[in-house]
């Protein structure tokens, strides 16, 4: 049995995603065996190659081209924008994995601005039940008012239950013989919801009351109001605040471990020391126009609160 456990990324992401890649090979049990896939459009050769050789006997590295057709309904429109900043279709490929590798009843999807920090076969072998899919409460945004106030008005959720889409255990099964990916593409040609996160809220609604919250050490992020976790297991650098960008950003000792046994290590250095203070800046001020989305998605007559209140089947 091997434990498959998915990335999904763009070209430019290659070198987060191997720092990431070699924190889960370097803390992965030589007794288990991983099969790690990259789903991509537009990887490189060099970019694949230079991946691959981040493996072993025990971690397999592998790529799988998404096909254009699969997500040619995913528009590129300002509902399905990231962040509310800019659209990349990478973020909605963990909603097809279970369709795309039916081999797999079970399977891990992982960002690449993480570092896995344990034997991600731990995380693995977490008992789902009849939930759809474990994950971790968004810590990211407990503290941001206005975050908090969109959960409750707009997807019309607990925002202490609002799971981040960095890290899943996909109960692949679950979501092949209920007709998951269906329902989401029925759901997006229909209403095109506004979303902050478009996947992330994808998955909190229809997923609503059949989610497995995790250990917070599985997705521990960076956060200025808290103290970081003694011992995370995985950690993730969520929105703007990457070590590559900011420096004295929680967790970044991690992240520079493993970085430098990189190919990419001097060239994420250079990104850190080229970047600006203006850069830091815009991204800490792209913060405030993520959050300038609720204004408007709270008064639209198609939001989630809206057409769950006519009767819309929503949550499978």
């Amino acid at each position: 049995m091997t434990i498959p456990v998915f990335y999904s990324i763009s070209d430019d992401f290659t070198k987060y995603a191997a720092v990431s890649l070699n924190s889960l090979v370097k803390n992965s049990n030589p007794e288990n065996d991983y099969t790690v896939i990259f789903l991509n459009q537009d990887l490189s050769k060099e970019h694949e190659d230079q991946l691959a050789a981040l493996g072993n006997d025990h971690v397999h590295v592998e790529f799988f081209h998404i096909d254009e057709k699969l997500v040619k309904p995913i528009q590129d429109r300002k509902e399905n924008y990231l962040r509310a900043d800019f659209f990349t279709m990478s973020i909605f490929y963990r909603l097809f994995i279970p369709d795309l590798f039916p081999q797999y009843d079970k399977a891990i999807y992982i960002d690449s601005d993480t570092v896995v920090t344990d034997d991600i076969a731990k995380l693995y072998n977490t008992e789902l039940g009849n939930n759809l899919f474990g994950a971790c409460t968004d810590s990211s945004i407990q503290y941001v008012d206005k975050m908090v106030k969109y959960i409750k008005d707009v997807p019309d959720l607990d925002p202490k239950k609002y799971i981040n889409s960095g890290m899943l255990v996909l109960n692949s099964k679950a979501f092949r013989d209920e007709g998951f990916i269906a329902h989401f593409m029925d759901l997006l040609e229909k209403y095109h919801f506004d979303c902050i996160a478009p996947d992330q809220d994808y998955l909190n609604e229809i997923g609503d009351g059949r989610i497995l919250h995790l250990d917070p050490r599985w997705d521990a992020m960076p956060n200025e109001n808290t103290e970081p976790l003694p011992n995370p297991g995985l950690i993730h650098y969520n929105l703007f605040f990457k070590p590559w960008h900011f420096d004295n950003v929680q967790y970044q000792d991690y992240f520079w471990k493993y970085a430098k046994e990189t190919p990419f290590y001097e060239e994420l250095r250079a990104e850190l020391d080229n970047y600006t203070d203006e850069e830091r800046s815009e991204d800490r001020a792209k913060l405030d126009h993520m959050l300038e989305k609720e204004d408007s998605t709270v008064v639209d007559p198609n939001n989630w609160a809206h057409v769950k209140a006519k009767g819309e089947r929503i949550k499978l």
